[in-house]
């Protein structure tokens, strides 16, 4: 029986552009959904923009606009990404819909009548220069698990640990730096350390399917309690006071859902707005008995997904999730990606080169293997991979073959002689293992043993040598037999790769005059008679040069970069005059020094972490290492040339420069004088 699935992928926050990090999860389930159609499935694939919270609050007012106009903004952006890399959601949807407010109130109400709703009055950090209570992604601190500096206050991203911004340790605003005061106000929990809901999550947690073993061990370290009975899951607080741009708490007016209570629930809201445009009916779609319900996710929502989302679902009467699957991080020629450190692959930047989608589709499959493991995407080795597999291996099969079949035959096949017959059979044989690692989510095992089969069949080539046969008298029949066999061998590789390659494939399609192929197409051959079109070339090597100038230039052109030597030069003649214009076009502004480190392999160089008012941090690297200590400069304002063009250098990309003081005769780089403004300042202040 065929299967029925709704898959979803992680919900991206609606206050930027894709990175490749997204790319990756969206192509893992992409290839998935891909596979699974192919095998006969119904699947409705979907996401959504996760639209709410403080952040886009705060950005929108920035840009003088409401947060709905700005995550229309951000939304407008999507489809270049998803056409480029051909993932095709079914519908991309926003938590800002109003079948994400009706769904999330009627959970919330649910929750409430089961007896897991509690209303507590806690202290709540307070920022008394924005005079605003502070979300959790705008307190910033010391973690208390693993003690990782600069974290945020909901949970770590360098531990995973979840809890309460005023564990934080020495917290700050991140939005003013200044230490934030603790304040009471009633808020709303779910009760997660209900007995009921800490059995059902073990239960859910260690269910066959689920989540992987991998995960299984991490979640343990969350959800149960040690020998003397400490740890365990806390009770969860998921209400936020205004302003706060959400969806309300029924019966609590300037009460909001903290963001992470909608957002899952976002993944019904775009379902529900699919089915609803076609007239279906959700609640009988969600009541099917065989419906399987499907996750990709990253490793740093795991606590989200596998712990508060499935106790949402059971304890409201909902179906809970039949697998949440979760993937590593994405590293880019060994170094973690960072926005703040300029480290990673802008895709659109890919895209406008004119780079070939389906060469990162196919490399970022041949390295997922199904595991929560970090992948890593190396440009030698993409290159050499690429090239290697899909055009000296794949393409190279039909292109070796279908010039003698259009002519000296019209394009028309044989049947494929004893030896070809032997070869066709045994690639057909490999259909089942090939299909079990898809759908395991093993790409990378998958494609290894697709291109094992290429090489069978390019031995089977090499062997026969049809350039050879074509100039040999009374070898036609022959000539025809080991070309057409050939061709077979390619349509059945190509069932195999078009879950990962499907532009590719409905161009091998075209060529080979055949309807869009399924997996069940890998038990039959093509009749003996049947033409082909003329071929024509399928895919070209990666060119190098491109390549070089993905990492040539930084993502976001916007962004800024300082020379390897960042301090300005004083104490010399003045510079040639200049115009009002001329220095208008400097955009210097006032910074926060949220973090500054030393540069491993570097004598002059800090590393130095800024907020420029911009929601983010900029990486900037200054050469003023001689002068000043790192934990001298952390809490301190600066000053920025926020719009210089970025630049790549050894040890990552600069977005800045920060402003210093010297004397031109100074040689000991010891009299440097980082720029300070008084207090008062405040990160972003335009220095006119």
């Amino acid at each position: 029986m065929s299967r029925t699935l709704f898959v979803t992928t992680a919900l991206p926050y609606a206050n930027g552009l894709f990175h490749i990090g997204h790319i990756m999860e969206y192509i893992q389930a992409d290839i998935w959904v891909r596979f699974q159609r192919m095998q006969g499935a119904e699947v409705n694939f979907v996401c959504a923009d996760d639209a709410h919270g403080a952040a886009i609050t705060i950005a929108a007012d920035k840009e003088g606009i409401t947060p709905q106009a700005f995550v229309a903004k951000i939304a407008a952006s999507r489809a270049q990404y998803l056409d480029g890399f051909h993932i095709a959601f079914d519908n991309w949807h926003s938590t800002d819909g109003p079948e994400n407010h009706q769904l999330a109130q009627e959970i919330y109400r649910d929750l409430r009548t089961a007896g897991l709703i509690e209303t507590r009055s806690v202290e709540q950090f307070y920022d008394p220069e924005k005079r605003m209570f502070l979300a959790d992604r705008f307190i910033k601190g010391e973690c208390p698990n693993c003690h990782a500096k600069d974290q945020y206050g909901d949970n770590c991203e360098v531990c995973g640990a979840v809890y309460a911004p005023t564990a934080l340790i020495e917290p700050y605003s991140a939005l003013s730096g200044a230490k934030p005061e603790l304040r009471s106000s009633d808020h709303f929990f779910f009760k997660l350390s209900d007995p009921r809901c800490e059995a059902y999550l073990q239960e859910w947690t260690t269910a066959p399917g689920h989540v992987q073993p991998e995960v299984q061990n991490k979640i343990r370290e969350w959800l149960y309690k040690d020998a003397e009975g400490k740890g365990g899951l806390g009770d969860w607080d998921i209400s936020r006071d205004a302003p706060y741009f959400g969806i309300e708490i029924p019966d609590a007016p300037g009460k909001y859902f903290y963001v992470w209570l909608d957002a899952p629930v976002g993944y019904l809201a775009s379902l529900k707005n699919l089915l609803d445009r076609r007239g279906e009916d959700y609640a009988a779609y969600m009541a099917r008995p065989g419906l399987e319900q499907v996750h990709f996710i990253g490793k740093d929502i795991i606590t989200f997904h596998t712990l508060f989302w499935p106790a949402m679902l059971h304890f409201s009467g909902r179906k809970a999730p039949d697998a949440v699957y979760v993937h590593g991080h994405l590293t880019v020629n060994g170094e973690k990606m960072s926005k703040s450190r300029g480290t990673g692959i802008d895709p659109l930047r890919y895209l406008s080169l004119g780079l070939n989608p389906e060469h990162l589709r196919y490399y970022l499959a041949a390295k997922l293997s199904g595991r929560n493991e970090d992948i890593d995407f190396n440009s030698e080795d993409f290159a050499a991979r690429v090239n290697s597999d899909l055009v000296g291996k794949y393409i190279n099969i039909a292109s070796r073959a279908a010039g003698f079949l259009s002519k000296r035959f019209g394009g028309q096949l044989a049947a494929p002689d004893a030896e070809g017959a032997a070869l066709l059979q045994s690639l057909q044989a490999a259909a089942p293992a090939i299909a079990a690692l898809y759908d395991g989510r093993d790409t990378s095992r998958a494609l290894r043993d697709v291109m094992a089969l290429a090489d069978k069949v390019n031995e089977y080539v090499d062997q026969n040598k049809p350039w050879d046969l074509a100039k040999q008298q009374g070898m036609d029949e022959r000539l025809q037999a080991v070309c057409s066999t050939c061709i077979q061998a390619f349509r059945l590789l190509t069932i195999y790769l078009k879950p990962v390659l499907p532009a590719l494939a409905a161009r091998v399609e075209a060529f080979l005059s055949i309807a869009p192929l399924q997996s069940a197409d890998a038990a039959a051959l093509l009749p003996a008679g049947h033409a082909i079109a003329p071929y024509q070339h399928l895919m070209q090597r990666v060119d190098p040069k491109l390549l070089e100038q993905l990492f040539d230039a930084p993502a976001p052109a916007a962004l800024a970069a300082p020379a390897a030597d960042a301090h300005v030069p004083g104490g010399e003649p003045i510079a040639a005059t200049i115009g009002i214009d001329d220095f208008a076009k400097i955009d210097l502004r006032i910074a926060r020094i949220v973090n500054c480190e030393e540069v491993e392999g570097s004598t002059k160089l800090l590393r130095l972490t800024l907020d420029v008012g911009e929601g983010r941090h900029r990486n900037v690297f200054s050469g003023i290492k001689s002068a000043y200590k790192p934990e001298d400069l952390v809490g301190k304002l600066t000053v920025v040339v926020a719009n210089l063009a970025p630049r790549k250098m050894k040890f990552g990309v600069s977005e800045g420069m920060v402003l210093a003081a010297s004397h031109a005769d100074d040689k000991t780089d010891a009299g440097i004088y980082v720029l300070e403004p008084w207090e008062g300042a405040q990160p972003g202040m335009r220095v006119r």
